[in-house]
């Protein structure tokens, strides 16, 4: 889809720096991030060459694509992809509603 942009909202940005932080500092390296980084990237561009990919969700207008042990959760609203939620599937599903409250 040509002339598509694509914004990242502060919680998934959150979220991301947090998945990015939590390897950093158990591997005390940063080569598994920056290889995360480049596969988050490699999705991106998918999601923006053909933003019906992702799996509709039961929250409006949301859809989600897996990236592994993640999920990316995002919206299209005209030529523009909001990046909602940037997820680690391991978690607890109710550490997301938490971590949604207290952002």
């Amino acid at each position: 889809m040509a002339g598509v942009v694509l914004f990242w909202t502060k919680t998934a940005l959150k979220q991301r720096n947090s998945v990015f932080q939590y390897w950093n500092e158990r591997n005390h390296s940063n080569t598994y991030t920056k290889k995360l980084n480049i596969r988050i990237s490699d999705r991106l561009e998918q999601i923006k060459l053909n933003p019906a990919i992702g799996r509709k969700t039961d929250f409006k207008n949301t859809r989600t694509i897996s990236l592994g042990h993640y999920s990316i959760f995002y919206q299209i609203i005209e030529s523009k992809i909001f990046i909602t939620s940037f997820w680690d599937n391991r978690q607890d599903p109710g550490k997301l509603i938490d971590f949604l409250r207290n952002s």
